[in-house]
């Protein structure tokens, strides 16, 4: 016990923070006697947590008396390379690893991670992306089913990055047969993998569900099972019942003043409109309509452009646009949405770099829209 102490304060606490309080903090949490155990203070000299972190994560930690399994914890993560932050970020998200079993689930799911060629750099990955799915020994066998949709292990890694929250679901009531009707559906590994690693995954609902979502993006959204766009009108539709569906279209009629057609148009060409609040659509169809000067129909067949940023996209290279025509430095033939479609990069080439003489300015108000300001040369009468 008195290695395992050394072991923990050597790999979780940095040397040269070791001050008489934090240690005299950490000596008493780990005191024997578990009626002296105090949580809190463990989690800030032990784990690294903040006083806020700690006082948040310890009310899910009533029931620990003992710092034992939380010791065995903090040697375990530390063997697998977890710096002190990393632990700290682990416990501050997911208190209730400190409560997983070492020899009965840790290290099980380890053997079995290693098994599938993982190594212990991208199981030490693994822990930080998943954290509550690691503590369950599930995730070997979901990870052994979903590589071959990845590839390999590295591009798994890179795409569950943003959480996806399929790991936690289970394998054979519903992923397996969500995976099979999609692929009944027309989607490839390809798309299913992109499914996979959403934080909101269609592949976690239930296949009744799924089928009911596949429908709707049929019918309502007009893509086909097998189209490109099938994937994207999934997603949307997911998880939103009929009537928060049959409200979102209301809400797109009233905001951009379209018809049911132009609705299906557009929903059709972008599906994630359909998970676009009102205080999203409003500013943009007040800036499209009103001061762009843009007709409905026109934005209904191209509603790409209200899925861009209203203050980093649509309001600054609408400015630099009116603002080199009014001046008569580009000609008026250039379309605004042809300027939005185009990366930050290219609009940068075009329509900022080569005009660095006759509007020395123009970089420089550009930076300034981008961040919510409106200069004074883009304040149009």
């Amino acid at each position: 016990m008195l290695r395992l102490r050394k072991y923990v304060l050597t790999q979780l606490l940095p040397s040269s923070s070791a001050s008489v309080s934090p240690l005299h903090r950490f000596i008493s949490a780990v005191s024997p006697n578990p009626s002296s155990f105090a949580v809190k203070d463990y989690l800030v000299a032990t784990c690294g947590l903040t006083e806020a972190q700690a006082l948040k994560a310890s009310a899910k930690l009533t029931h620990l008396k003992s710092p034992s399994n939380p010791n065995a914890v903090l040697a375990f993560l530390a063997d697998l390379g977890l710096s002190g932050a990393d632990v700290a970020a682990l416990v501050a998200k997911d208190p209730l690893f400190l409560c997983a079993g070492v020899d009965k689930t840790l290290a099980p799911v380890v053997a079995g991670l290693t098994g599938l060629g993982l190594s212990r750099s991208q199981i030490a990955r693994l822990v930080l992306i998943t954290g509550v799915p690691f503590r369950c020994r599930s995730i070997v066998s979901g990870l052994q089913y979903c590589l071959p949709l990845f590839g390999s292990s590295e591009n798994l890694l890179r795409a569950l990055n943003g959480g996806s929250s399929v790991l936690g679901s289970d394998l054979e009531r519903v992923v397996k047969p969500n995976v099979a009707f999609l692929r009944e559906c027309g989607l490839d590994a390809c798309d299913i993998a992109k499914l996979y690693v959403l934080t909101q995954s269609p592949l976690k609902i239930s296949t009744e569900r799924i089928r009911a979502a596949a429908a709707c993006a049929e019918g309502l959204l007009g893509a086909p099972r097998g189209s490109p766009m099938f994937r994207h009108a999934l997603q949307a539709v997911a998880f939103l019942s009929e009537e928060k569906i049959a409200a979102k279209v209301e809400l797109l009629k009233k905001a951009f003043m379209w018809t049911d057609a132009e609705v299906g148009i557009a929903v059709s060409k972008a599906p994630s409109l359909l998970r676009k609040s009102k205080e999203s659509l409003q500013p943009r169809s007040d800036f499209l309509i009103s001061e762009v000067g843009l007709e409905p129909a026109y934005i209904a067949n191209r509603p790409i452009m209200l899925t861009y940023s209203l203050e980093g996209r649509l309001r600054p290279r609408y400015y630099v646009l009116r603002y080199l025509k009014e001046n008569g430095i580009l000609d008026h033939g250039r379309d605004y949405y042809c300027t939005l479609c185009i990366s930050e990069k290219v609009f940068m080439d075009k329509f900022i770099c080569p005009h660095k003489e006759a509007a020395p300015h123009l970089a420089e108000d550009y930076a300034d829209a981008c961040r919510g300001e409106v200069p004074a040369r883009f304040r149009f009468a």
